[in-house]
Order: structure tokens, then C-alpha cells, then sequence
């Protein structure tokens, strides 16, 4: 029983034993081994000039000579080939003593001992370090009658020259509109007092000395630079960083250049171009945008070209020798995942006169077209004609007609190309010339006109279907020869001896004369005025009254002398 109460108080105090900092008491006649003096350390530490570094550290020591209510105080001390290892005052750089510090430490650099002895602690921060810190240093603990120098291991500090510089980070993609926040450090740099100076440039702002900022970045802070300075206050040594902005925004500033010749005007958000048939056009679309935009040239409703991926932000659109089709509307379209922008070029293709066309339109009904130079074109006299004279070109044409060398029609008519023949005469027959003109060339097309005539019998006296045509032939002819004689004898008796001969046409002639007068709507150049006298000149009918007629085989008859009219009526 005794054995085995003396085997749990054993182990009860071999278990406080092995807590770090803890003294077990001896009770009674038990005896415990005690943990050997031990200092754990990084060995060598390099620290840039100016900066701050933390060397951790772990100490163990006796728990003989003290109890729980004594303070554990901790030194470091430089070491000096002259006082060894020795407590020399003017060699401690760091304690946690506060009756030792003021009255010992005097250099500039702060060396802090940040760790607790009482719990095992003695990790030493260095700040601000300078040159001169650099050599061995040790560590001695005391702790009521325990006081212990750790000659090994030493802390070797190593201060070099500041290479350094600062790190700015950017916490989200910066956008263009949107708030966005930096932030500048400094590996190394110490806190509190001996934190160092920083500032900000760039971006059209003024110096912020502030370690964090919040900015709100435009389109056009896109590849600019920002600079962080960080100025350290113990060597008043600098440090800066500047970075090249990325930010995003939507597609902007669209452009359309050419080359190849042409006149370009531009009008708001589209740019008017004239170019010549046949010469060569190069289009050049460019954007800006982050990330660059993909462009796309459509004419119309057509997409002609798509950029790729490796070359996004500038598209070519190359027409090697302009034709009349290219004309027209060209948009350019810019697009990234901010948005969408897009700017238009109306293109117009200007050439001479071409594909010069006669349409000709006869009657109510034909209709021909001409195409070829010196073409015929048979018309009936009395016919109405109809030419339209048509062109391709830009600018507009002029168009004009002339009928050898006489110009019929005015420039810019109220219908271009139009000439119309509401009767054609004989004087119409002849070359037709139609002229297509702009300030890029002129063109031509004739056609010869041929007027063709076609007896139409228009007037003729009613006769029976008995009475043959040579009956009908010889009682016009009486008549005729009676109405001469009466109006001889009525001049003669009314007038002095015959002045003026008045020759009767022939029925025929009379009949042609007739119907010419009757076609012309108006009338020809070539047509003089009657004169004076001829208009005085009077007019006179004649009438022929039948009271009965013969059948056609009479006229064979013997008695040839029958009057076949009752009466024979001269009017005036």
C-alpha cells in the first residue's frame, strides 16, 4: 500500500516537472532532476539598413533558487572582445528590466526584447537597424538567485545596404468609373514610431501619405503610371515603386482613316467619303478599350470582316479597285465585355456617263430599247414618239437632245432625258443625238429617225353598194368642173382682170393636204404662215344631192348622158 502511494506522488511530480517555468517543491525527502540550462536561437539574422527584423527565441533554466511571485528579467548584450561574456552595462542593448534600461541602453537603434523569460520567451526585435549593429550577441537570464549567461548559441545580426523597394497592391481589377483601393508596403519596414513615410503620385492626384488609398480611375488613366514612395525615418533613406495602370472600361474613340485617295467630310458620328471607280481604297478602323475591343466591318446588313484575337483594337478593310456596288454604307463595330461603340463611313463611288440607253416609245403600246450607237428606228407618220434617254453615273448626269446639230432640249429638264414627238413629220426624220454629261466625262448615243407614210382614207362620199367606183369617180369630176366655171365667171363679174390663179387640186391632193392638217399638233418649224391675200382668199363647199342611184352595171349603158344628181348647191 505504501509503495504504491509513494509511486503516484512521484508521478504527480514528474508531471509539473515537465511544464515549462514550473518548480516543484521538494515534499518530504523527494527529490526531483531539474531541466539543464538550454537557449534556443537562430544562430545568424540579416537585417537591411533601416529595417526591421524579429529573432524568436525559447530559454530554459533552473528551477532551483526561486519561486512563482519572483520576476524573470532577460538581457542581451553585444559581445566585446575586450569584456568577453561578461554583464557589462555599456554592451546591453535590450532587457526587460526597467531598472536596468534607462540607465544602460543609449544607442540609437531599438532593440526590443519582446519575449517573456518567465514563460520561456526571449525573442529580441530589431528596428531601425544601422550598420554599426552588426556583431555577436548574447543572452543571460536572472531570476532570483538564478542567474545564468548563454555563451552558446550566439545571435549573429548581419545589417547590409537598403535594396528593398516597395510593393503596391491593387485589391480588384481597376474599372473605369469604379471605386478601387491600393495599398503600399514595404517588407521589412518597422511599426509605431519608426514606421516609415509614404506617399503617392500619379493619376492626377495630389501626394496622399497614406499607406492605403481609394481612387476612381478614368478611361484615360489606362498605361499611366502611380508611384509609391516610402522614405525610412531612421537613415532618411528612400524607396519608390511605380506601376503601369490596367484599367478596364468600355470601347471609346472609334476611328475610320483611309488611304487611297478620296475626299472625306465628316458630320457627327459619320464620315462621308468620294472616291473614283477603279481606285484603290484602304479602310482602317481602330478603337481603344481595356480589354481591347474585337471590331467588325459591315456594309449594310453584311459582316464583311471580323478581327482575331491576336490583333484585337485595329481592323484593315482593303477594296483593291473600287466598283459602283462598294458604294455605301460601311459601320464599324467595336465590342468587349464593358460595351459597345461603332462609327459609319458612306461611301460614294463617283464615275462618268456609262450603260448610256434609248427607250423608245411608239404609239400606246411598243415599246424598243437601243442600246448601240447609230441604231434605225422606224416611226409612222403621224404616230406619237416617246425617247427616254438613260444613264448610270455620280454625279447625276446632265442630259440633253439634240436633233443634228440643234439642241432640242434644255440642261436638267423637269424629266432628264425625256423628248417627246406627241405627231411625227416628215421634217422629224433625220439623227437624234441623246448626251450624258457630269464633271467626270460625257457620253453619247444617236439613232436615225425614219418616218414612214400610210394612206388612211378619211373622207370619202357615200355612196350605194350598187354605184361602182368609176361611176362615183365620173360625178365628182362633173361637179368639180362646174363649180371651176362658176367661180370664174363670179370673180371676173365682182374683180378687175385676174390677179391672183387659183389651181384646184386634185381630189387626192386635197384629201392628203387635209390630213396632214389634221395630224400636226403642232405645227413644224418647217411649215411657213399663209400670206395675206391667201388668207382673204374665200372658201368655198360644194354639195352633191342624189335623189336616186343606179345600180353599177348601168353605167355600162349606151345613154352615158342620164344626169344621175337632181341639183348641183355651190356655197360660200
Amino acid at each position: 500500500m505504501h509503495q504504491l502511494l509513494l509511486l503516484l506522488l512521484l508521478l504527480r511530480a514528474r508531471g509539473q516537472a515537465d511544464r515549462p517555468g514550473h518548480q516543484v517543491e521538494p515534499r518530504g525527502r523527494i527529490q526531483l532532476k531539474v531541466p539543464q540550462h538550454q537557449l534556443k536561437v537562430q544562430e545568424s539574422v540579416t537585417v537591411q539598413e533601416g529595417l526591421c527584423t524579429l529573432v524568436s527565441c525559447s530559454v530554459h533554466y533552473s528551477q532551483v533558487g526561486w519561486n512563482y511571485s519572483v520576476p524573470a528579467y532577460g538581457y542581451w548584450y553585444r559581445r566585446k572582445k575586450s569584456s568577453g561574456f561578461s554583464a557589462d552595462p555599456s554592451a546591453l542593448v535590450a532587457t526587460n528590466n526597467p531598472d536596468r534600461r534607462m540607465a544602460t541602453i543609449t544607442q540609437t537603434t531599438a532593440f526590443h526584447l519582446i519575449g517573456d523569460p518567465g514563460a520561456n520567451d526571449c525573442s529580441l526585435r530589431i528596428s531601425g537597424a544601422q550598420m554599426g549593429d552588426s556583431g555577436r550577441y548574447y543572452f543571460r537570464l536572472e531570476r532570483g538567485d538564478e542567474k545564468f549567461t548563454y555563451k552558446n548559441p550566439l545571435l549573429m545580426v548581419t545589417v547590409t545596404a537598403l535594396t528593398q523597394i516597395p510593393d503596391i497592391n491593387i485589391k480588384e481589377p481597376l474599372e473605369a468609373g469604379r471605386l478601387s483601393h491600393l495599398r503600399c508596403s514595404m517588407p521589412g519596414t518597422c511599426e509605431g514610431a519608426l514606421a516609415p513615410n509614404i506617399s503617392w503620385h500619379g493619376l492626377a492626384l495630389k501626394a496622399h501619405s497614406s499607406q492605403n488609398i481609394t481612387v476612381i480611375p478614368r478611361p484615360q488613366d489606362h498605361g499611366s503610371n502611380i508611384t509609391c514612395r516610402v522614405i525610412l525615418p531612421t537613415t532618411g533613406v528612400s524607396r519608390e515603386r511605380t506601376v503601369q495602370l490596367s484599367v478596364f472600361y468600355a470601347p471609346q474613340m472609334v476611328t475610320i482613316s483611309s488611304s487611297g485617295g478620296g475626299n472625306t467630310e465628316s458630320q457627327g458620328n459619320t464620315t462621308c467619303m468620294d472616291i473614283r471607280k477603279g481606285q484603290f481604297l484602304r479602310l482602317l478602323c481602330t478603337a481603344a478599350g481595356q480589354p481591347p475591343p474585337m471590331l467588325t466591318w459591315v456594309l449594310g446588313n453584311q459582316v464583311l470582316l471580323r478581327s482575331n484575337v491576336t490583333n484585337p483594337g485595329a481592323l484593315v478593310l482593303e477594296l483593291p479597285g473600287v466598283k459602283v456596288r462598294d458604294a455605301g454604307r460601311y459601320t464599324c463595330h467595336a465590342e468587349n465585355r464593358l460595351g459597345s461603340q461603332h462609327r459609319t463611313l458612306d461611301l460614294s463611288v463617283q464615275y462618268p456617263p456609262e450603260a448610256l440607253t434609248v427607250t423608245a416609245f411608239q404609239g400606246n403600246s411598243t415599246e424598243l430599247e437601243i442600246r448601240r450607237n447609230g441604231s434605225s428606228l422606224h416611226v409612222l407618220q403621224g404616230q406619237s414618239l416617246r425617247l427616254v434617254c438613260v444613264t448610270h453615273s455620280h454625279p447625276p448626269a446632265m442630259l440633253s437632245w439634240a436633233q443634228g446639230s440643234q439642241t432640242l432640249s434644255p440642261p436638267w429638264p423637269a424629266e432628264p432625258g425625256v423628248l417627246e414627238l406627241p405627231m411625227v413629220e416628215a421634217e422629224h426624220e433625220g439623227e437624234f443625238t441623246c448626251r450624258a454629261q457630269n464633271p467626270l466625262g460625257a457620253l453619247n448615243i444617236s439613232l436615225s429617225l425614219s418616218v414612214h407614210w400610210k394612206a388612211t382614207v378619211t373622207r370619202m362620199f357615200t355612196l350605194g353598194t350598187v354605184c361602182g367606183a368609176g361611176g362615183a369617180a365620173m360625178l365628182f369630176l362633173c361637179a368639180t368642173l362646174v363649180f371651176c366655171r362658176m367661180k370664174t365667171r363670179r370673180t371676173e363679174a365682182a374683180s378687175p382682170p385676174a390677179t391672183v390663179t387659183v389651181a384646184c387640186s386634185t381630189p387626192r391632193t386635197t384629201w392628203k393636204s387635209h390630213m396632214k392638217e389634221s395630224r400636226l399638233a403642232f405645227p413644224p418649224p418647217a411649215v411657213a404662215r399663209p400670206t395675206k391675200e391667201e388668207e382673204e382668199l374665200d372658201i368655198h363647199y360644194a354639195s352633191l344631192s342624189f335623189s336616186r342611184l343606179r345600180p353599177a352595171e348601168a353605167w355600162d349603158s349606151s345613154d352615158s348622158t342620164t344626169t344621175e344628181y337632181a341639183e348641183i348647191k355651190i356655197h360660200k
